[in-house]
Formats: structure tokens, sequence, C-alpha cells
């Protein structure tokens, strides 16, 4: 996929390389990360080739953890000791095959038909988020999510990236907490959790500023599932 992507579009290693080092930055600032040092884009690209063009930045970072979300009918969510954040909607169709390489575009995954299909259950447009916790088992997913949500058209996304829009200080920043390929992997979970924390206000030297909504993108490949949460 990440292939057929470069060819199609022109991106390179750079542009994700910018992830990986943007999320590092987010990592540096959150103290649950597990990789915290600075990673320069001179690390990125000296780093061993995992396979071609993904090397080992580009990969998650498998840890043990725990994440609890509790979802309830509003009314029982009024005397918790934090105010409720309200899924605004879910998104999770699949329109092609249960497969890596059978899709008739192989430069899209499954977080297209999720996404797609979140924007026809809300009044909300893409422009509307603040904040984006965005599956990245490998680097190449950012991109594809950042489409499929239409933060950017098809095949834009390395330019949406390189002029700065998702890391800190841009204007829809994404994974603050580091990520998987710097916070370690939870498989999507510890993605949400710290689009809560940003929506509570919490998320202390990372925090984005008056945060409201956030979007979730969770899994890669042919199958993915995609969330609107929101604060009141």
């Amino acid at each position: 996929m990440a292939t057929r992507y470069f060819h199609e579009f022109g991106m390179t290693r750079e542009h994700l390389g910018m992830i990986a080092t943007g999320q590092r930055a987010f990592a540096a600032l959150n103290p649950g990360a597990v990789m915290r040092k600075p990673l320069t884009m001179d690390d990125y690209l000296a780093a061993r080739m995992i396979s071609s063009p993904l090397g080992l930045f580009d990969c998650d970072i498998p840890i043990d953890g725990a994440s609890v979300i509790i979802v309830s009918a509003s009314d029982a969510a009024r005397d918790c000791a934090r105010p409720p954040l309200w899924i605004e909607a879910q998104g999770a169709a699949l329109r092609s095959q249960e497969t890596w390489d059978q899709r008739a575009d192989l430069t899209t995954m499954g977080a297209h038909d999720a996404a797609a299909d979140i924007w026809l259950r809300t009044d909300l447009k893409p422009s509307d988020i603040d904040v984006l916790g965005l599956y990245d088992g490998f680097s190449i997913f950012v991109p594809l999510w950042l489409e499929a949500f239409g933060m950017c058209g098809h095949g834009e996304a390395k330019d949406f990236i390189a002029a700065g829009n998702i890391g800190p200080g841009g204007r829809y920043p994404v994974n603050t907490g580091g990520g998987q390929l710097s916070g370690g992997r939870l498989h999507g979970f510890g993605l949400i959790h710290e689009t809560c924390l940003q929506l509570w206000g919490e998320a202390e030297g990372r925090q984005v500023t008056n945060a409201k909504v956030a979007a979730c993108g969770t899994g890669g490949g042919f199958i993915a599932g995609a969330m609107l949460l929101r604060r009141d």
C-alpha cells in the first residue's frame, strides 16, 4: 500500500518522517509515552529498513497496558467524576473484500469506508474537528486516515502534512500522546484515551486549546472503525 501510494502521489520517506518526528515531539510531553527521546529527521532516515519504504520508526511499539472505556446512557453519567463525553457518530462500513490486496484502489483502505459512513450520521464537518487520534500501526496509515476523514483530498496528504497541520501547534494535531509510534500500541485504545483527555482539557503540556470535537480512526489495512467524540 505504501509503495503504491508513493508511486501514485509522489510521497517520500521524508513525509512519513514528519509524522514520526512530530509524534515523538508530542510523546516528549507525555509522561506515559514509552519513547520520549527526541527523534530527528536524520535519525529517522538513518534507521534500518524494515520493509521498503517503511523503516524502523515507521512501525509501532507493542507494549503492555490497559485502557478502560465506559459507555452508558446519558442519565447514568450525570454524577461521574468527569463530565461525560458524547459519541456524536460512529462508522464501520466495509465496501471491499476483506483482504490487504484486493481493493479496487490500493491507495485506500478500510478507513475510507468507515470514515465515509460517519459523515452520513452527523451534521458536523471535517473542519469542525479539533484533534485526531489516528491508528498508526505503520506511519503510512496516518495520511490515509487524513484523506479518509476528508481533512484533505485524495493524494493530498503529503502536502497537508508538510504544511505543518498535524504536528505540535498544527491546526489539526494528530496523536497528541505520541501515538503508537512513540507512545506505544494498545490496538487503538490508547488513541481514544488520549482524545478523551484532550476533550476533558487534561492533556497538560500537549493540550490543544479549547478542543471540543475529536475524530478517532482505529484499525488499518482492510478493516477499520471511525468515531466522532464531542464535549458539550
